[in-house]
Formats: structure tokens, sequence, C-alpha cells
């Protein structure tokens, strides 16, 4: 009689019903589970990450071979965890651990603006008169700087290269921000404009006429 390739799961061998004696055949009766670039079979929990590795393991079930493809038994799902809501704590947590809270991005998980990562301590009322009557009056550190000295602007969406002297109000073309990244998105809030790809984002024209800065803390 013809020899016939067996259907069993783990087999793969060639038999003939003359010649196909009980356990015989060695095979998985359950199908495998795939995540996190583990393999594993349900039925004997024999696991790898490589996938020839994986089929190389050998069955865990013995019996006749068959022609007929087997049902294979479905492997129980992990029971799913319950989520509890999130505490202030929590979020305030996540918030200090968040990249883009971090790089003084918007995030619209955590609010629209991030949080101060020096912040300014409590001062009292003399202090803060103090503060003020030293602000009414000209600074003595400020930089300056040559009308003619070649300065780099800032701004979002700018950085080219200018000189005091020919800055004026419509001189800068730029975002006034913040950039948006959320969901694979990148985009700018200030003319609401989205695009997945970087380089796209990167090349969103800017939407805000101004002077050039090159002190982006002024």
């Amino acid at each position: 009689m013809e020899n016939v390739r067996c259907q069993r799961i783990g087999c793969d061998a060639m038999f003939s019903e003359d010649d196909n004696p009980d356990g015989g055949c060695t095979y998985h009766d359950a199908g495998p589970i795939f995540h996190d670039g583990m393999k594993e079979w349900s039925c004997c929990k024999k696991r790898s990450h490589d996938f020839n590795l994986f089929l190389e393991i050998p069955g865990c079930k013995t019996g006749k071979h068959t022609t007929e493809k087997p049902v294979l038994a479905k492997a129980a799902a992990a029971p799913k965890k319950p989520v509890s809501a999130p505490n202030p704590t929590t979020n305030s947590s996540s918030k200090e651990t968040c990249p883009r809270c971090r790089q003084g991005f918007f995030c619209s998980d955590h609010g629209s603006h991030a949080r101060e990562s020096n912040p300014k301590p409590a001062v009292d009322a003399s202090s803060k008169s103090n503060a003020d009557t030293q602000e009414a009056r000209p600074s003595q550190t400020k930089k300056i700087v040559d009308i003619n000295e070649p300065q780099i602007c800032k701004n979002k969406g700018c950085g080219k290269t200018f000189k005091e002297k020919d800055n004026h109000e419509t001189a800068c073309s730029y975002h006034p921000g913040p950039p948006v990244f959320h969901d694979r998105m990148r985009g700018w809030k200030c003319c609401d404009i989205h695009v997945k790809e970087f380089d796209e984002f990167m090349s969103i024209p800017p939407c805000t006429k101004g002077w050039h800065n090159a002190d982006p803390v002024s």
C-alpha cells in the first residue's frame, strides 16, 4: 500500500495503513502560543525563541499515525489582571518619568504643560518686594551683542543665522509651539498639523512671523 504523510502536529512521518502500530506516532495535541518573541507548545510547555528549534521540539503524546488533520485543543487564555484606577500619586509619578513631559513637550496624557524640573522656592512678602525692586533695575549681567555679530535663531522651526542689525518683527518664521508627540503622531499645537513620519514633521512649514531670538530664555 502507498505510503502517506502523517498529519499530526510534530510528526510529519510517512506511513501505510499496513504499518501503523499504536505508539508509532509522536506528536503535539495542543496548539502553539506565540508571545513577545517566545514560541511555546501549550500541551507540554516546552518553548524556544528560535522558530526552527521550536519546530524540532519532540512531541509529548503518542498514538497512531493519521491522514486526518487533528483539531488542536486551544490554549487557555491568560486571565486579565484588573486595572485599578490611577490615583493622583500614580499620575504624578508617571508624569515625572514621561519622556515627553521631561523634555518640555506638550503631553495630552499629563496635561498641556510639563512639570518644572527646578520648581521655584516659596518666598515671603519681604523677599518678593526686594525681588520686584531688583527686577525694576536694569540687569548688570545682560550680554551686550554687537549688531553685526552673527547669531543663530533658537525659535522652533527657524534655526537661521542672523545679525541684530537686520532683525525686525517679521524676520523670523517659526512655530510658537509646543510640539505634540502622541499615539505615533507628531505635530505642532500652534497650527494643528499632525503627521506620522518624523521627516514630515520636520518639514511642516512655520506658521508665525516674529523677531529672531538667539536667547531662548528671554
